[in-house]
Parts: structure tokens; C-alpha cells; sequence
């Protein structure tokens, strides 16, 4: 079902492992990207390496690899497992240290890839209907304990949050920073629509490379979009609400805590903005053929 690359080798993703002591299965001490492929074109590959970069840097983290290593171990892993649409995941870890250390700085640093047939956090069919949200009263890891700007996988708060939406129904969680509003949800970001105009948090939130595209698609459509804290009343007040991500796109919302959003069906603004993103997938602007497509 995918290829995966460790330590200079190329293997199917089932066969492949990692060491148990690395940190970043001990300590989730790692950093890590996704990136899609649709339709044998990856999209805004560049904004992805350049968040991976920027995370490893600010981590100090270093997998002694370049940026055209990376893209070519990419590739490579989605050529050999034959997929036309993938999600590929690249992840640097701390590695670990000399027996009896605990200094960071005598790290190994690692570095893992893979790629997989396409990951959709809500399937097709249920974003044709809408997704189900739920805020959860668990609040997000403080910024200034993680940040969340760096790519990471703490995520047992967002989890947890994850638990409590599904036990009541919903698909989706967000979660909220402790002084009423919300965050983020596992894996995507949240928009909320209001008199024709976005919303979409800036504190407390992974500034997803999908969140920037929305963005970059409203100022060519002249849709007013504010970076800025979303409050949970402005959220339940909305005329159409959506989640964003690699792993799925625009994602309508249709349903909150059992209560229809506007008239219970994806909203013009959403469906004109879905549309756009997808279009965009075969603009060469913002896509990177595979080798063998070009």
C-alpha cells in the first residue's frame, strides 16, 4: 500500500521500522511535513520544504540532507509505490544519543519517509454532505510550551479531544486555548464565514500550508479574510464553517454539537473555495510534476 525509505533504503511501507530507542519514539522529540500528490503533481511542494526546513532549523535538527535529497527521496517513494494521488510524509527525529547519554547535541539525527494512497481526514462522501464538529473542552498545549508553528506530534491533547467528538457523534474536534477560542483540530485547521468574510485563527494554531492556500484564494476572489483569534461564540454563530488540510482539502462543516450550520448544507462561500483549491492541484504555479510526468 505504499513505499517507505529508512537509512538509505527504499521498502514497502509494512516492512519498514525504526529503532525503539530514537527520541522520537521515546520523546517525541521530531519534526515532520506532509505533502500531497493529486493526479501525478505535487502541490506547493516548495511551502512544504520550506516549513520542514524552518522547523528543523528552530529544532536543531539536521539529517545531513538537502532540500533537492528530500524532494528526490519524495519522489522516489512515490514513483516505486506506483501512485497517481498520495499523502508523503517526510520526518526528521532526534535519533538518539551514545549509550548512558542524555545530551541532544550527540544525537544522530534521522531521517524517515513515506508515501501512501491519498489520506482523507473526512471522506469524500461525507464532505459532500458536511462534517460534524465539536469543540472540545480540552484545551490546546500553551504556545509557549510547544509551538505550534513547528510541525510536531504532540497531539495527546488533540487526541483526547478526538475521543470526546467521536463518542458524541461528530467526525471532527477543535480544541481551544483556555480563554475561549479555538485552536485547531488532529491534523487541520479552522475557518469560520460571517457576513461574506473569513475568519481563521493566528495564535495557537499550526499555520497549515492548506490555511495559506484558502488564503492566497480569497485575496484572488476578493473574499475578506481576517488572521486572528476565533472565539467559540463566533464559531457557533457562523453562516458556514470548514476545516482545512492536506489530508482532505477544504473540508465543509455542516452540523455543530448536533445543530445545523446555516441551512445544514456546505455554503457558497466554502463550495466556491473548495472548487478553487482543487482547481489549482493542475496549476503549474503551484504544482511539481513527478519525474517521470515531465
Amino acid at each position: 500500500m505504499g513505499i517507505a525509505y529508512i537509512d538509505g533504503t527504499f521498502m514497502p511501507v509494512g516492512q519498514a521500522a525504526i529503532p525503539i530507542l530514537d527520541w522520537g519514539v521515546t520523546r517525541s522529540d521530531a519534526t515532520y511535513d506532509v505533502v500531497g500528490v493529486w493526479n501525478g503533481r505535487f502541490f506547493r511542494l516548495d511551502d512544504h520544504l520550506d516549513r520542514f526546513f524552518r522547523s528543523m532549523e528552530r529544532l536543531r535538527l539536521d539529517p545531513g540532507l538537502g532540500r533537492a535529497e528530500i524532494a528526490a527521496i519524495l519522489s522516489r517513494c512515490v514513483l516505486d509505490a506506483g501512485l497517481d494521488n498520495a499523502y508523503v510524509s517526510m520526518t526528521c527525529t532526534r535519533g538518539r544519543p551514545p549509550m548512558g547519554s542524555r545530551d541532544p547535541r550527540l544525537c544522530v539525527n534521522r531521517f524517515y519517509a513515506f508515501a501512501l494512497p491519498y489520506v482523507w481526514i473526512v471522506s469524500p462522501e461525507i464532505q459532500e454532505r458536511g462534517a460534524h464538529l465539536w469543540i472540545s473542552k480540552i484545551a490546546r498545549i500553551p504556545p509557549d510550551s510547544v509551538d505550534p508553528t513547528i510541525k510536531n506530534y504532540h497531539w495527546l491533547d488533540l487526541v483526547q479531544a478526538q475521543f470526546e467528538a467521536l463518542d458524541r457523534g461528530a467526525e471532527l474536534a477543535v480544541v481551544g486555548d483556555g480563554a475561549g477560542h479555538v485552536t485547531e483540530g488532529h491534523g487541520f485547521n479552522i475557518f469560520a464565514v460571517s457576513s461574506g468574510g473569513l475568519r481563521t485563527p493566528r495564535h495557537g494554531a499550526l499555520q497549515g500550508i492548506t490555511r495559506e492556500t484558502v488564503i492566497d484564494i480569497c485575496r484572488e476572489l476578493t473574499i475578506p479574510c481576517t488572521e486572528d483569534h476565533l472565539s467559540e461564540s463566533f464559531v457557533r454563530s457562523a453562516d458556514e464553517l470548514f476545516a482545512t488540510s492536506t489530508a482532505g482539502g477544504v473540508m465543509p462543516i455542516t452540523k455543530l454539537h448536533d445543530i445545523p450550520v446555516g441551512d445544514g448544507r456546505p455554503g457558497p462561500i466554502t463550495r466556491r473555495i473548495r472548487e478553487r483549491y482543487w482547481a489549482w492541484h493542475g496549476d503549474p504555479r503551484f504544482t511539481t510534476p513527478l519525474p517521470q510526468a515531465g
